[in-house]
């Protein structure tokens, strides 16, 4: 009897933590603690480790001092050692590896390597789920953290989305390296893919890619949090005024994958976005990508907000004049 190779199909478990670079670290800590209301969980060197109330490890964003803004290292956690050697193993066939790596706090060995437009990420299987200190413990013993009642109270790390030069390209590493698969995604009338939305679980998207206009590698467009509810999002739109926060667009309800959202610029430069993806989840094991076209996305929004110029020229770190 043949031995049959598993799918990469649910090999990567999901998205674990971002890495994003900060010119302002003082006032990026102060905007993710203050104003989103994630916790303070340990530093090291130039970086804070932070982490939202609800998910289940060490830390959901690396917050690094850098001389610009942008996005470090991505982190996915695979779904058994034995699934992080075959994807190491694809990785490598396709000459995009970095190597073995020490892991941040609470990650065991971690493999980095690059997405074909330069992005660094890494995958791990070995992780060390959070106990919180006394006065985190939560009432309810399924539940990561206390309920931290400060600003926002983001729920969890839900997406990245990348600019890069060949959207396309970098999705079909995600879906043959890594396992994922194509949710939703816009092709132009020249028949150029100029936006994929990938997951590697039920949630809908976890790493997206849309086109960079200028032709840059390497960027991106904003790292995104989970709220509990809708009017989370409304009620972060009144946050975001009181504390001085640039609110870029929304709040708003997006046509493409129907996510009520609000888009901030945080102190560093780097575009946030606060989202409720109103419990969409996909569980169609033959699900088909939805294919929207340019005259679609013309039409703006799910409710027809039009998409601002600064979506699509905006992106860290910032590309010279």
């Amino acid at each position: 009897m043949p031995h049959l190779q598993p799918s990469p199909r649910h090999e990567i478990a999901h998205l674990g933590h971002v890495e994003l670079l900060t010119p302002e670290p003082e006032k990026s800590l102060d905007f993710f603690v203050d104003v989103l209301g994630l916790t303070e969980n340990g530093s090291q060197g130039d970086s804070v480790y932070l982490r939202t109330w609800d998910d289940y490890e060490h830390h959901s964003v690396k917050l690094t001092a850098a001389k610009t803004s942008g996005v470090g290292r991505t982190a996915m956690r695979a779904s058994s050692e034995a699934a992080l050697k075959r994807r190491v193993a694809a990785i490598e066939e396709r000459g995009l590896g970095i190597g073995w790596v020490d892991g941040d706090p609470g990650i065991g060995p971690a493999y980095a390597f690059r997405d074909p437009d330069g992005h660094e990420m890494e995958i791990y299987w070995e992780t060390e789920k959070y106990d919180p200190p006394e006065h985190l413990r939560p009432s309810l013993k399924n539940q990561a953290q206390a309920y931290p009642a400060r600003g926002v109270c983001v729920r969890r790390l839900d997406h990245v989305n990348y600019l890069a030069q060949d959207a396309a390209a970098n999705g079909g590493f995600v879906c043959d390296a890594l396992g994922g698969r194509v949710t939703e995604q816009i092709r132009l009338d020249s028949g150029v893919i100029s936006g994929q939305w990938t997951h590697f679980a039920q949630k809908s998207y976890d790493l997206v890619y849309t086109n960079d206009w200028t032709r840059s590698s390497g960027r991106l467009h904003h790292i995104a949090f989970a709220t509990d509810t809708r009017e989370d999002i409304l009620r972060a739109a009144d946050i975001a005024l009181d504390k001085g926060v640039f609110i870029e667009t929304g709040p708003h309800k997006h046509a493409i994958q129907q996510t009520f959202f609000l888009y901030v610029y945080e102190p560093g430069g780097n575009r946030i976005e606060l989202c409720n993806p109103t419990a969409r989840l996909i569980f169609a094991p033959d699900w088909e990508p939805v294919t929207w076209t340019e005259a679609e996305r013309a039409k703006g929004q799910a409710w027809g907000l039009k998409t601002i110029e600064s979506f699509h020229t905006h992106g860290t770190p910032p590309v010279p004049a």
